[in-house]
């Protein structure tokens, strides 16, 4: 018998804030305060947007978000903490999860509150949801495909004078693929 479909929810379609974004955008700047407003939208139409309040002084750093979720007016702060860097240039950001504890990079929005994935039961990575037969074929076009990044005009081959780990996960995959015949290909 069949095992009934779910339909998880997908991380992947979630509205996500991130702290590389916000860096982007300027929110992170030290010692300052920034308000502004983030925006999603699909295929051209717009989805959701919010507010944004920004305050990255020393004692007490923190986002403060304000948005509407069905009709109900949202606003909570979400507290921020920096450490120092590990090449000792500057600081990494994070947030503080306000339902978890836990530190991290990115909040999703997948009910009411942006809060970290793990606060999140039942939720999947679209990759997840793929069946063992369909990954297998991801990967052989990986192999067919994935090679081709050796050939950009940016690619790094070597550094140091020694060959990137990078480049040599795609020469191995190159000459794995060289290995294949197109009888294992239609195996699929």
């Amino acid at each position: 018998m069949p095992k009934f479909p779910t339909f998880p929810t997908l991380y992947d379609e979630c509205k996500t804030i991130s702290i590389s974004d916000l860096k982007l955008w300027g929110y992170l700047n030290p010692n300052q305060y920034k308000r502004g407003t983030i925006s999603w939208s699909r295929n051209g139409s717009k989805t959701g947007s919010i507010s944004i309040y920004a305050n990255t002084h020393i004692e007490n750093p923190y986002i403060e978000l304000d948005y509407q979720c069905n009709s109900n007016p949202i606003n909570y702060r979400v507290q921020l903490v920096s450490i120092p860097s590990n090449i000792g240039k500057g600081v990494v950001w994070f947030f503080v999860c306000p339902y978890t504890g836990k530190r991290c990079r990115k909040l999703h929005l997948v009910d009411t509150y942006f809060y970290h994935r793990s606060a999140f039961k039942g939720c999947m990575y679209e990759k997840q949801t793929y069946s063992h037969k369909t990954r297998k074929l991801y990967k052989s076009f990986e192999i067919i495909f994935g090679t081709e990044k050796i050939y950009d005009k940016y690619f790094k081959t070597y550094y140091a004078g020694k060959p990137t780990k990078r480049y040599q996960k795609l020469l191995k995959l190159e000459k794995h693929l060289q290995e294949i015949s197109p009888a294992d290909l239609l195996r699929f």
